[in-house]
């Protein structure tokens, strides 16, 4: 009788420490990307021209990170995220060489009303609109970026010391916002932002509203948008304030799907400008791009699929000493075979040429993503390569 007694409650115990545990869970997850590239055009200290080499995170950022949920009862969860980037090329570490550089965040999250999360955090554009684009989370990834990532539907920017709420989904209706803090005493609007949007999932159809605005972005180390050498950590421009507006749609039917994406992002002030992997100096009162992106998806077989996206992207550029209206055409293809659910390989090539930027080298030199900027108008890139995800 006792050791029956003794034997159930063995069972007991562990039964309990089972369900405690499945009620926690961490989850090691990640992406690796490399390829072999060709780069029509590149400037360098040697001089410029064609580049032959192996690059990281063609489509997608190579990285890895730990999210977490714990069930606290009544359909309530802590969760967190902590997401690092790296390059495949060298092992170094991307973002700044942060360590959790790509996302930092803790918070609740409730079935029933939303998420509540504090951190580093992406914006309402990277939530919402993106996933329309053939760019950042679309299947063209990184190289597919409009120019200098001006609307960061490729999330080359993060918000720091943000709250951000999340709506849970209601008749296919979801709502964003989020605050990012400057965390500078008696400097409270100095360095800080904040984002607002709305998404719909109609079946087929998918429908996407988003705005963002960061107050003198750069012009402090600690704020919502920090500065430093690295443009892996800075906003993409320096500025008295940059704000974006975006709307975007999909359509699903059969084996594809099409995607229509605008953007206008507004920057006034601008003191710095990010290409090639650094922040350049530039000069101007205002500076606008308008950009229309269509996007297209073919599943040939469950393994194998074409795509394709152009962009034109409609630039406008006010300053004493000239004024200056840039304008971008780009084109991007691909072709991804998947080897089983959680690889592929792939044959993608970007094509951007440039015009009306009257001299003015930082506008007038086509850049495809954050690689060297081409010494013309014109820059090609192709990238065959494989990823895979974990």
């Amino acid at each position: 009788m006792k050791k029956a007694l003794l034997n159930t409650l063995a069972l007991a115990t562990m039964a309990a420490s089972s369900m405690a545990h499945a009620q926690s869970s961490v989850t090691l997850y990640g992406t690796v990307d490399a390829g072999l590239d060709y780069i029509s055009n590149q400037k360098s200290a040697a001089g410029h021209g064609a580049t032959y080499g192996v690059e990281s995170g063609n489509l997608s950022t190579s990285r890895w990170g730990l999210r977490g949920a714990e069930d606290l009862g009544g359909g309530l969860k802590a969760i967190f995220d902590l997401e690092n980037g790296f390059s495949v090329v060298n092992g170094k570490g991307s973002n700044g060489g942060y360590l959790f550089g790509r996302q930092a965040w803790v918070g609740l999250s409730s079935d029933q009303y939303g998420t509540v999360t504090l951190g580093r955090q992406y914006d309402a554009l990277v939530d919402m609109i993106a996933p329309m684009s053939a760019t950042g989370s679309g299947f063209g990834g990184n190289i597919a970026e409009h120019p200098f990532d001006n609307d960061n539907l490729n999330n080359d920017v993060r918000m720091n010391n943000a709250i951000k709420f999340r709506s849970a989904t209601y008749a296919g209706l979801q709502a964003e916002a989020a605050f990012a803090f400057s965390n500078e005493g008696g400097g409270f609007s100095q360095n800080d932002a904040y984002t607002f949007g709305a998404s719909w999932n109609g079946g087929p159809i998918n429908l996407a509203v988003a705005y963002f605005q960061g107050n003198q972005p750069g012009s402090t180390t600690s704020g919502a948008l920090s500065a430093g050498a690295n443009t892996d950590n800075d906003p993409m421009f320096v500025a008295e304030r940059t704000r974006t507006l975006g709307a975007g749609g999909s359509y699903t039917i059969g084996a594809a799907k099409v995607g229509l994406v605008f953007t206008r992002t507004m920057i006034a002030s601008p003191t710095e400008i990010a290409q090639g992997g650094s922040l350049n100096t530039f000069d101007a009162n205002y500076l606008t791009f308008n950009n229309f992106e269509l996007n297209g998806r073919y599943q040939l077989t469950p393994q194998f699929s074409l795509g394709g996206a152009y962009t034109y992207t409609d630039g406008s550029l006010s300053r004493t000493s000239g004024n200056a209206s840039p304008h971008w055409n780009q084109f991007m293809l691909q072709a991804d075979y998947a080897l089983s659910k959680r690889t592929d390989v792939y044959l993608e090539g970007v094509y951007q040429r440039v015009s009306g930027a009257n001299g003015i080298s930082v506008l007038g030199n086509a850049s495809v993503y954050n690689l060297a900027a081409s010494s013309s108008n014109t820059q090609a890139v192709v990238a065959a390569g494989m990823r895979l995800k974990f």
